[in-house]
């Protein structure tokens, strides 16, 4: 949950009413986006419960297809899993909490720098925040939601199912729609990335997963309408903004400047949580591809040089890209890599075909899996055709990656032959 709730949910919504006006299509897409989440975490339960390693896809797809998918992943968490989310709330965090006539872009990065630094020096601390801090989370999504729902509604928000609807979520607007959206629900599969720190993963990781992701979704799916109940379509439209306007419509200026800060420090607690976690992928790939030895956790355990690694890459992301094309460039490449994992499943149920009382197994196999694929593939084919540019960056990212691999492995070679 710490890491599910972030920027997407006060911020995708203007992104996705522009090409989509029923506000039925939008609800819908938002509880989709959640069965796609619930899907692909009964599938990571499955895996995680098998592959009991910690590293989230970067240990699976190593253990289950080959080494180079495996160090795909990792690139891919390295370069836009963790950074550009990242910098996406980033940049978010300066849309709610103005400061001044500064430069938003330089005020992202130099809060992204204190909170990179404070990271590098206390990992206690930075644990307690992450505790307090979610529960911080959930209260002020609750007060929202819970006012929102008792108060009168500024538009006259329709729920009915009219022949628009049917056209809308058949649509290519609908698929690339579900891009923001997946990539709201992102971080239903945190938990994967510790499974070898719980005490008994067979209970715990089905349940951080699972539940996590259920909660997520009810919490989500009513934000949604409450900002659609609240302020019209038109001037959501595009905007990135999406809670502080509607707290403003339902509570007044003043009232709003309050939730407004709230809301700022909840990303700065999203930020926080994938600060801490990301640049442990990068110091696990460090221990076992030779080109990453440099980024190797220190004797204080804390993975110093990865953590400004991914400081420098979020701040290139912050500098370069725009707040749409970081969010579809980063939805498709991680998107890739869940399908590979979730496909693993049918991989792993072929190997073994007698039922292991050890290992966690999904419901109604493979109807989850089958829905995950389906919906995820149907995504990323519209984007690639309305969005080839980012689509692009995100080939060439991976063809990078390749070429790393290869350079490891032969720096690798050259060492044994050497030694």
């Amino acid at each position: 949950m710490a890491n599910m709730i972030g920027t997407g949910a006060f911020t995708s919504l203007g992104f996705q009413l522009k090409d989509m006006q029923n506000p039925i299509s939008i609800l819908t897409l938002w509880v989709l986006g959640g069965v796609l989440a619930l899907s692909g975490a009964f599938s990571y339960a499955e895996v995680g419960t098998y592959i009991r390693k910690s590293g989230g896809e970067y240990a699976f797809l190593s253990e289950i297809y080959h080494p180079l998918l495996g160090y795909l992943s990792g690139w891919i968490s390295i370069t836009v899993g963790f950074a550009a989310p990242i910098a996406l709330a980033a940049i978010a965090f300066t849309e709610y909490f103005q400061i001044g006539g500064f430069n938003t872009k330089w005020v992202a990065i130099v809060m992204l720098a204190v909170i990179t630094f404070i990271h590098t020096k206390n990992l206690r601390t930075s644990s307690r925040f992450q505790i307090v801090s979610t529960f911080f989370k959930v209260m002020v999504i609750l007060a929202i939601i819970v006012s929102g729902l008792m108060m009168t509604g500024n538009t006259n928000i329709s729920l009915e199912i009219t022949p628009d609807y049917y056209s809308e979520i058949k649509s290519g607007a609908f698929a690339i729609a579900l891009i923001y959206v997946s990539y709201s629900y992102s971080g239903w599969n945190a938990a994967a990335y510790i499974t070898d720190e719980f005490k008994t993963p067979r209970k715990s990781l089905p349940v951080a997963l699972i539940g996590g992701t259920l909660i997520v979704t009810f919490l989500y799916s009513l934000l949604q309408f409450v900002f659609l109940k609240h302020v019209p379509m038109g001037e959501l439209i595009g905007q990135i903004e999406v809670g502080a306007i509607a707290t403003e419509k339902m509570f007044g200026e003043s009232i709003s400047k309050f939730f407004s800060i709230a809301i700022s420090i909840l990303l700065i607690s999203g930020i926080s949580a994938m600060v801490w976690v990301g640049p442990r992928v990068t110091s696990s790939m460090a221990n076992q591809h030779r080109l990453w030895n440099y980024f190797k956790t220190a004797n204080n355990k804390i993975p110093q040089r990865a953590l400004w690694l991914q400081f420098v890459i979020s701040f290139i992301l912050i500098v370069t890209g725009s707040f749409e094309q970081i969010m579809i460039y980063c939805g498709v490449l991680l998107t890739l890599s869940t399908m590979l994992v979730v496909y693993a499943v049918f991989i792993l149920r072929f190997k073994n075909k007698e039922k292991n009382a050890d290992t966690y197994r999904s419901p109604l196999f493979p109807l989850f899996q089958i829905l995950y694929l389906l919906l995820s593939g149907w995504m990323i084919a519209y984007t690639i055709i309305n969005h080839p540019y980012e689509t692009i960056i995100g080939l060439l990212n991976l063809l990078v990656g390749m070429i790393t691999f290869y350079i490891s492995k032969r720096m690798t070679n050259e060492k044994t032959i050497t030694e």
